[in-house]
């Protein structure tokens, strides 16, 4: 018996999905398990797997193709096997019965006799033409070398550092007036307007993904509905980069310093739940635990993978599943799963040498962490002022839920944690 298969629904949000690539063709026998096509959904490209057995006998989309959620995308059956039933219900025959209105008969009005009122003529003042000034002035006391221009063109040349010996008079008898001015144009201006041969004008043109308007989409409903605000910190870097090299040298696990900074914001998160929130408009919810959404950026925009419980993972924990999630999510084999359910978002634009930014807020999260990048810089400690290193960071916040004063305990206790980072080990 023939198998539908529909275009499923692989994120909470997918409202249609992009059919990316067929790995079968019809008459191509498919296995339970095999990889059927790529889907590409609002949030990544996931390989689709076949459920059945059997022969594929039926696309009912094609690569590149736009289809939304439970429409039928292939039919597998045995060979020969009639399914013209089942392909008819994929598009199904609409007919529109149209009813004829009655006909309405409309009685015409007796007919009323308008008088027409007297037409007013007006009479049109007459148009008062306004010359310009002809008395000459002349711009030398020597009779025998003289220029003819009036005042209004004489001041505009001076303005404009224009020499009227230069400039031949329109006016009557070779006066020199306003548009003589206007329009002068020095005798090099036009090299400096000749095109250049070999300079055309060019532009690339491509269809918006799936992925890309479901960003956009998010990231607009994010940024009009959440009301933002920032609240930005800097903090001194030194003890961690000491301590990023020890743990390398004795865990010998090269952690980075998002990885760090990923254990310190979870552990910072744990004690302050407001932060760690929720907005829906009957309710709002406080997490005890931490699912870590961190940004990776992939070729088609951001997607952001999670790390579940981050909080109660130690550093390699943590560096394996960033790592792992990065590869894979460039790879596009990310799964539904490991893509939702964030209690709170990190992004790091530091390793591109960003050193402050804001984020829009990854709803329906409460905030968004920006990470800038390490400065070197002299800084005062003690007194004196040395050269150190710092880092900013930006926390983004939904004021529906986290109010001035939660954000800035919640960076209070982050900075603590990155200050003395031996503390994220006890």
């Amino acid at each position: 018996m023939a198998e539908v298969i529909n275009m499923p629904r692989l994120s909470d949000t997918m409202e249609e999905g992009t059919l990316a690539k067929w790995f079968k063709k019809v008459g191509d026998s498919v296995k339970e398990g095999e990889i059927l096509a790529e889907i590409e959904t609002d949030k990544a490209t996931m390989e689709f797997e076949s459920f059945y057995d059997g022969v594929l006998l039926h696309i009912g989309i094609d690569e590149g193709s736009t289809a939304p959620v439970d429409s039928i995308i292939a039919i597998i059956g045995t060979e020969g096997e009639d399914i013209t039933d089942l392909v008819k219900t994929d598009k199904p025959e609409i007919k529109v019965e149209v009813k004829e209105d009655p006909k309405v008969q409309v009685k015409e009005d007796p007919k009323v006799e308008v008088k027409e009122e007297p037409k007013v003529q007006v009479k049109e003042e007459p148009k008062v033409q306004v010359k310009e000034e002809s008395k000459p002035y002349f711009t030398s006391n020597d009779s025998l070398d003289r220029v003819l221009i009036s005042p209004l063109a004489r001041k505009l040349a001076n303005e404009k550092g224009i020499d009227i010996s230069s400039i031949k008079g329109s006016g009557d008898n070779g006066r020199i007036i306003k548009r003589d001015i206007d329009s002068y144009k020095p005798s090099n201006y036009t090299q400096f307007l000749s095109p250049k041969p070999h300079l055309t004008e060019s532009s690339d043109e491509i269809q918006n993904s799936t992925m890309r308007k479901a960003i956009a989409k998010r990231l607009s409903d994010s940024k009009f509905s959440a009301p933002h605000y920032y609240l930005n910190i800097e903090l001194e870097m030194d003890n961690i980069i000491s301590f990023r090299e020890q743990f390398i040298n004795t865990q010998n696990v090269k952690i980075s310093f998002n990885d760090i900074i990923a254990k310190a914001v979870s552990l910072s998160l744990a004690k302050h739940p407001k932060v760690n929130s929720r907005w829906y408009d009957d309710k709002t919810v406080f997490y005890n635990h931490v699912h870590l959404g961190v940004a990776v950026a992939v070729e088609d925009g951001l997607i952001v993978p999670v790390v579940k419980f981050a909080n109660s993972k130690d550093l390699p924990e943590i560096n394996a599943e960033i790592k792992d999630f990065a590869i894979r999510a460039k790879n596009k084999k990310l799964t539904p799963a490991e893509i939702e359910g964030s209690t709170f978002t990190i992004s790091n634009l530091g390793m591109f040498g960003i050193e402050s930014f804001t984020s829009i807020i990854n709803q329906p999260n409460s905030a968004i962490l920006s990470i800038g990048a390490i400065v070197q810089k002299p800084i005062v400690k003690s007194g004196e002022i040395i050269v150190g290193n710092t880092m900013k960071l930006t926390l983004a916040c939904d004021h529906r839920t986290v109010d001035g004063a939660t954000g800035s305990m919640f960076l209070k206790t982050l900075k603590e944690f990155i200050e003395n980072p031996v503390s994220i080990l006890i």
